[in-house]
């Protein structure tokens, strides 16, 4: 009886539509990467000669892209945040893989996924997308993986979303953005996709999940 109340709870929650596509956002969702990103904003700004990220710039910086990042902190003082660009676009991001975590679960999911639906990537990184994707030995899992240099604007605009679902001919009302910051619940709306919160911004979502581990058979429900 748990489990049929708990589809049927999913069902009331969600409502039902065809899905064809699922784009995960990296960080946060595919990847506990909090304390590699965080190290390398502190190593661009110490080769700068500036101070370490304070705590709001640290939270900042999992939502939004390097260039949004710069520019939020840094755009009132333009010779210096050319300095900082120049820093960023001249590091190696390679010494920071090795702080990202990713999800116990992620493979499975992504396996599982695999099987039904088209999977893409969607996130606010830029020169790393497809190296993160290589280094944890994870390009089988997706058709399609999309970053901040291939559009004109990241996230909370909807461009990568809509891009993805162009790519698959898919509308973007059948498929699933699953991502962990409002910057990326406000990318779905914008396109008309539904969304799929995990972490800190799923209690404020209308469909929320806990774990990747829970996504297929959300998925699942909305597909029925």
């Amino acid at each position: 009886m748990g489990a049929d109340y708990s589809a049927s709870r999913r069902r009331s929650l969600l409502g039902t539509m065809p899905v064809r596509l699922v784009i995960f956002d990296c960080d946060g969702v595919m990847f506990s990467s909090e304390n590699a990103n965080i190290a390398f904003y502190n190593e661009v700004l110490r080769l700068a000669e500036e101070p370490a990220l304070t705590d709001t710039a640290e939270l900042a910086c999992h939502a939004l892209s390097s260039a949004q990042l710069f520019e939020k902190y840094y755009g009132h003082k333009p010779a210096l945040l050319a300095k900082i660009r120049a820093v960023a676009g001249s590091i190696d991001y390679g010494p920071f893989f090795p702080l990202m975590e990713p999800r116990p679960e992620l493979r499975d999911v992504l396996a599982e996924l695999g099987s039904r639906y088209h999977v893409a990537m969607a996130t606010n990184r830029g020169k790393t997308v497809h190296e993160v994707l290589d280094r944890f030995d994870l390009r089988a899992f997706f058709d399609y993986a999309i970053g901040v240099l291939d559009v004109e604007h990241p996230k909370p605009s909807p461009d990568m979303l809509l891009k993805c679902a162009e790519y698959f001919s898919v509308p973007p009302s059948e498929s699933v953005y699953v991502g962990d910051q409002h910057t990326d619940e406000a990318a779905a709306q914008a396109a008309g996709m539904p969304f799929v919160g995990i972490g800190a911004v799923s209690s404020q979502s209308q469909r929320s999940i806990e774990t990747l581990l829970e996504l297929p058979a959300l998925i699942a429900a909305l597909d029925e």
